[in-house]
C-alpha cells in the first residue's frame, strides 16, 4: 500500500479553519471597537455624500456637517456627529459578526467542495486568493439582511427629520419591508466591495508576503494586508455607495428609485458626483474599515489558540 501524499500547501482546498466561538468574538469585538472610535467618522461621511450643492468654503462645510448646530461651540457640535448611536450599535456588531465572521464559514464551504476547481481555474495560490474574494462577495449580497438597520443609522445621521417624532417600533410598523428600500443597490455595491477587500487583503499576503497559511499573519502583516483590502474596496464600491446613501436616507413617503437617483445625479451635478464622498472616506472611513478587518484578522486567530 503506497503511503499517502501530503495535500500541498498554498491550494485552495488546504483551507486551516477556527472555531465558531473565535469567529464570533474576534468579529464582535472588532466591530465594537470600530464603533467606539470611529462612529462620529461614518457620520461625517454619510453627511458629506448626502449633501447635493458644492461645499467651496469653511462656513458651508461646517453647515453640511453640524447643520443647525454650525454656530454651536466646538464640544456641543462635536456631541452632534453620534446620532443613531443605538441604531449603529446594533448595526455594525452585527454585520461585523456577519461580514467577518461568516466569510470564513463561506470560504470554508468554497474550499471543501469547490477549492480544486478554483486551483485549476486560477492555478495555486492564485485560487486560494480568489476563493477568499468569492467568499467574501457572497458574504457581502447576504449583508442586505442587516439593511434596515443601516437605514435608520444613516437617517438618524443625515436626515432626522424623517423621523418626526416616531419611536424604532413605530417606524418598523409603519414602514415594513419599505425599510429593505434600495436592497438590490446594496446587494450591487457590496458584491464588488466584499470582493475586493478580501480578495485584496488575501492577494496582499499571497504575493507581498508569500504566506501559505494566512492565519499565520503577524500583526503587522495583517495591517498592511487589510489597508489592501479596504482601500480596494472603498475604490470599487465608492459610485454606487453614493447611490445607496442617496435613496436611504430620503424621507419615508419618498419613493424615488435608484435609476432616478442616478439620472438626477448626472443631469444636476455631473458625474462627479458619483465620487462624492470619496476623499472623506479614504482618509476617513478607510482607516475604520482597516481596523475593524486588521482587528478581526488578528483576533479570530488569537481567539482560536486560547479556545
Amino acid at each position: 500500500m503506497s503511503p499517502t501524499l501530503p495535500v500541498p500547501k498554498g491550494l485552495a482546498k488546504d483551507q486551516k479553519s477556527e472555531s465558531t466561538a473565535a469567529r464570533v468574538l474576534g468579529a464582535g469585538s472588532a466591530g465594537i471597537a470600530e464603533l467606539a472610535v470611529f462612529h462620529p467618522v461614518d457620520t461625517i461621511a454619510k453627511r458629506l455624500m448626502s449633501n447635493q450643492g458644492k461645499v467651496s468654503s469653511v462656513s458651508q462645510f461646517n453647515s453640511v456637517i453640524f447643520k443647525s448646530h454650525a454656530q454651536d461651540p466646538v464640544v456641543k457640535r462635536f456631541f452632534t456627529l453620534f446620532p443613531g448611536l443605538g441604531y449603529a450599535a446594533a448595526y455594525k456588531i452585527l454585520q461585523r459578526i456577519y461580514k467577518y465572521g461568516g466569510q470564513p464559514f463561506v470560504r470554508d464551504y468554497l474550499s471543501q467542495h469547490h477549492g480544486d476547481v478554483f486551483d485549476r481555474t486560477f492555478g495555486r495560490g492564485n485560487g486560494k486568493a480568489m476563493m477568499h474574494a468569492t467568499a467574501g462577495s457572497i458574504i457581502g449580497i447576504g449583508e442586505i439582511v442587516l439593511l434596515p438597520l443601516d437605514v435608520l443609522k444613516i437617517k438618524r445621521q443625515t436626515n432626522p427629520e424623517a423621523f418626526r417624532g416616531r419611536g424604532v417600533l413605530r417606524i418598523v410598523a409603519d414602514e415594513g419591508f419599505g425599510l429593505y428600500r434600495g436592497w438590490g443597490w446594496t446587494a450591487a455595491r457590496n458584491a464588488p466591495g466584499s470582493f475586493a477587500l478580501f480578495g485584496g487583503s488575501a492577494a496582499a499576503k499571497q504575493y507581498f508576503f508569500k504566506l501559505e497559511d494566512y492565519n499565520s499573519a503577524t500583526w503587522f502583516q495583517n495591517f498592511v494586508a487589510s489597508i489592501a483590502g479596504s482601500s480596494a474596496s472603498l475604490l470599487v464600491s465608492a459610485p454606487l455607495d453614493v447611490v445607496k446613501t442617496r435613496i436611504q436616507n430620503q424621507n419615508f413617503e419618498v419613493k424615488e428609485s435608484g435609476i432616478r437617483v442616478i439620472s438626477n445625479m448626472a443631469r444636476n451635478e455631473g458625474f462627479s458626483s458619483f465620487s462624492k464622498g470619496l476623499v472623506p472616506k479614504l482618509l476617513m472611513t478607510g482607516p475604520k474599515l482597516t481596523f475593524s478587518f486588521w482587528l478581526a484578522q488578528t483576533l479570530i486567530p488569537a481567539f482560536n489558540k486560547v479556545l
